[in-house]
Formats: C-alpha cells, sequence, structure tokens
C-alpha cells in the first residue's frame, strides 16, 4: 500500500507530539474562528527558504504564497488559470492583509535559470521558461554587464526581480487602490541562505537595507 516518505511521518510525530500539543488551543481556535493574517508572504519554493522558519511565524499568522523565483505576474484577466493572482485576489480582498512581501533569496535556481539562455529546457512544455520570461528585460540587462561576476549578476537580478513584481503588484486594481487609501503596504526583501542575512527594500530609494534587530 502507497504510504508518505518515512521522514514525512516521523516529521509529522514530531509534530503532533510536540508542538501541536503546546499549542492546540490556538489551533483549535483558528478552526474554530478562520484565519486572519495581517501579512501575506510571495515567496520562493526552494526549499532553503521558507518564510514561516525565516519569520519564526506561528499559525495562522502568515499567507503564504511560493512559486519558481517568487515572481508576480502582471494583472490578466483573460479567462486562464492563474494561481499566483488568484492567491493574490483572496489575500487581498476576502483575508483584507494589510502588507504584501515579495521576499528573494540568493542563489535562486529560478533566477539562474533566467541568466542561463544557453541551457535547454527541462521539457518540451519549458514552463520554467516561460515563467522566468516574465523579468527576461532585466535578465537581458544584467547578462550584458561585464563589469560584474556571475555571483554579482546573479545577485541582482534576485533583487531587481523583486522591484518587478512589486510594480506587477500595482497593476491589480485591488492593490493600488487599496495601497492608494493607505490600507495595504507593499515590501520587498531578500534572505541570504548562507549567511542568514535579511535585506529589506527602501520604500522611497528601492535600496536593499539590513533592518536593526539589536
Amino acid at each position: 500500500m502507497p504510504h508518505l516518505p518515512d521522514h514525512l511521518i516521523a516529521g509529522y510525530r514530531n509534530f503532533i507530539n510536540g508542538r501541536y500539543v503546546a499549542e492546540a488551543d490556538h489551533y483549535k481556535s483558528l478552526a474554530r474562528e478562520g484565519q486572519a493574517p495581517e501579512t501575506m508572504i510571495v515567496a520562493c519554493s526552494d526549499s532553503r527558504a521558507a518564510p514561516e522558519v525565516i519569520f519564526n511565524a506561528g499559525p495562522g499568522e502568515l499567507f503564504v504564497l511560493r512559486n519558481v523565483a517568487n515572481l508576480v505576474p502582471p494583472y490578466a484577466p483573460d479567462g486562464e488559470y492563474h494561481s499566483t493572482s488568484a492567491a493574490l485576489e483572496f489575500a487581498v480582498q476576502s483575508l483584507k492583509v494589510k502588507n504584501i512581501v515579495v521576499m528573494g533569496h540568493g542563489r535562486c535556481g529560478g533566477i539562474r535559470a533566467a541568466l542561463d539562455t544557453t541551457s535547454a529546457p527541462l521539457s518540451p512544455g519549458d514552463f520554467i521558461g516561460k515563467w522566468m520570461s516574465l523579468i527576461a528585460p532585466a535578465a537581458e540587462t544584467v547578462s550584458a554587464s561585464t563589469m560584474m561576476t556571475a555571483g554579482e549578476r546573479q545577485t541582482a537580478l534576485e533583487r531587481i526581480s523583486i522591484r518587478y513584481s512589486i510594480a506587477n503588484l500595482r497593476t491589480f486594481p485591488c492593490v493600488k487602490i487599496l495601497e492608494g487609501k493607505g490600507k495595504l503596504a507593499l515590501h520587498g526583501a531578500w534572505f541570504d541562505i548562507s549567511t542568514g542575512e535579511l535585506w529589506a527594500m527602501n520604500t522611497e530609494t528601492g535600496d536593499f537595507e539590513r533592518p536593526d534587530i539589536s
């Protein structure tokens, strides 16, 4: 009979006998009253950059959307399937979150794919290639720079893509209207896997700065 991998069962055993016991009342409250997170995080699917871990968040605190390279496409009401847009719509219109954070990270595979135009598609559908074409203009500009190392180009595009996604967020009418009324704030962040450092985007300059956590 098919079953979940053993390491998942072991992890669940630790959870149900540990954290769940300690937070059982909170879980029951969330089940009874529903979720009301104030912040939505748009993060990468990368297994090394989990927002709930990075921000030490408990159940019900964050509404998290994860996709390849933490991208937000522009508003496109074309009748097609839009997972990212659907999650955004639910967070803003139903949950009424007060903050949206686009969080990128170092050594992102999706960003590396956007910079490497010589590699063959992973499948005939080339879903990653199509998805990463959202930032193709920026990738072409960064790739053309001969004054940066490969690592510098990678970090540069990781951060530029965050600004791209924030700009795309503003193409959604509900986001633009609520931000204009001061009811919704957009933020950018970048996490360095190797050092654990978090860099926050200055909303006025667009620069990434390390927040004071002392």
